[in-house]
């Protein structure tokens, strides 16, 4: 076979075809795509940062913060939807998700004693009793609330824009008390 063959010449365009294709099918698996539920809350949803919650050594929860072309600005909080996605790693019941979350909150020192309690109550009313593996999504709604999913499927909301900015204070706040898991979720949150 001569080098200038028409198998030749279109055989050297096949290498770098081939290895730009390749490259492309490894970009798109690294961005994971979004579950249904939070594809709709946010259209073109991005994984911004994942990382786990442990208590003493035990995990408690696998974290995951979705964003949309807005990102999310620490400077900035509420400027965009996004939605905190947790995978439980053990079953809890509802009512103790609802009283650790209020005790994260008084933590960082937001909302008022009476505030904190109608939002626990609220909380109990939404949060069901959690397995291994069960997702539990929640959905910054800017100056608005905060909508809630069950593996994928609406259980509630609650709409108070302070609730809201408490509620995922908990995980964002340059002051929460999981400093770590903060940074792990927010790696990619930059706008794009």
């Amino acid at each position: 076979m001569s080098l200038h063959s028409p198998a030749v010449r279109t055989g050297k365009y096949v290498l770098p075809l081939a290895f730009f294709a390749l490259m492309w099918t490894v970009a798109l698996a690294r961005e994971p795509a979004a579950p249904q539920h939070i594809e709709k809350e946010i259209g073109q949803a991005r994984l911004a940062g994942q990382g786990s919650f442990r208590w003493f050594g035990l995990k408690i929860y696998d974290a995951a913060l979705w964003v949309g072309d807005k990102g999310y600005r620490a400077q900035a909080p509420a400027a965009a939807k996004l939605v905190l996605d947790l995978r439980y790693a053990r079953n809890l019941q509802g009512k103790k998700i609802a009283a650790a979350s209020e005790d994260e909150m008084r933590k960082l020192g937001l909302g008022s004693a009476q505030q904190r309690a109608s939002w626990q109550a609220a909380m109990e009313n939404i949060f069901p009793d959690v397995n291994e593996g069960t997702h539990l999504s929640g959905v910054y709604l800017p100056n608005e609330g905060a909508r809630f999913y069950l593996n994928g499927k609406f259980i509630g909301e609650i709409m108070d824009a302070e609730f809201s900015r408490a509620f995922f204070a908990i995980w964002l706040d340059p002051q929460t008390t999981a400093a770590q898991l903060r940074n792990a979720l927010l790696a990619d949150a930059a706008p794009r």
